[in-house]
């Protein structure tokens, strides 16, 4: 039964992420919080697990989105070799802070973190990229991803809603953005999802079927349906406008973080 609870949530941030073209895991967490939360797990560690689970899923939606867009020589290699170093790094520094801060800590911060997410979906609907500029040093790429890395560990996503406006930033166009942002996702959920094994092993998590602050029944359940879904997600994103489709799920973002600030305040 728990399966098919993984499956049908896999299937559900699958969709989304195809639809709304971001990444499942502002969708992930708060619904592995509630589920968690209804199989009694220990309150101290549901939001570390909701977070680090999240993040073990992105790997495999990752490679999916990656091979997709090499397909279509949209991913900026050269930029990606810069970023991984900062982005391996970051992420476990991350998910090192995940660790210390407590679980009301981490509802406020994720909470917040998706209203500002809403927020800019909601307003920057229609990015103009400078082309005239260029990206900075590999210092500052590096610099960059390791920030980028420490906050999507935290934050439990794969980093597309900092990776690509950094980029657009920095004059490269959208299509090549959301593509390198893929690629970029990797290095953060490989090394973030290791790291918050790593840590909650350390932490003596004892709740079934985990290592560490990872549900590996989770994890497979979500990853397998969300590399299924997120297809037929991206699908009915063409027979939709785009404009509100990034509205309604602004909306929904906005819920999603009223309800972890809530969480964090009031429980």
């Amino acid at each position: 039964m728990e399966l098919i609870i993984y499956l049908a949530i896999g299937a559900i941030a699958g969709f989304a992420a195809g639809l709304f073209g971001v990444g499942g895991g502002l969708i992930i967490i708060p619904i592995l919080y509630v589920v968690f939360t209804q199989l009694h797990y220990d309150p101290a560690v549901i939001m570390h697990m909701a977070v680090g689970t999240s993040l073990a899923t992105i790997i495999v939606t990752s490679m999916s989105s990656v091979m997709a867009h090499h397909k279509r020589g949209a991913v900026l290699w050269s930029v990606f070799k810069n970023m991984a170093p900062g982005l391996v790094l970051g992420s476990l520094l991350g998910a090192g802070i995940a660790d210390l801060l407590s679980g009301q800590y981490l509802q406020l911060i994720i909470g917040t973190f998706a209203i500002w997410v809403a927020f800019k979906m909601f307003t920057g609907a229609n990015v103009k990229v400078d082309q005239s500029k260029q990206l900075p040093s590999r210092a500052m790429q590096v610099l960059a991803g390791g920030g980028i890395g420490i906050a999507s560990a935290i934050f439990g996503i794969g980093g597309g809603s900092l990776t690509v406006p950094y980029l657009n930033k920095n004059g490269v166009v959208m299509q090549k953005a959301v593509a390198t942002s893929a690629a970029c996702g990797l290095p953060i959920a490989v090394a973030g999802a290791l790291g918050f094994m790593w840590f909650g092993y350390h932490q003596h998590v004892s709740v079934p079927n985990a290592i560490g602050y990872i549900h590996i029944y989770a994890f497979i359940g979500i990853s397998l349906m969300s590399f299924v879904t997120a297809k037929v997600g991206a699908k009915v994103a063409h027979q939709l406008s785009p404009a509100m489709l990034k509205k309604c799920f602004s909306g929904l973002l906005t819920v999603v973080g009223i309800y972890f600030i809530y969480q964090g305040i009031f429980k």
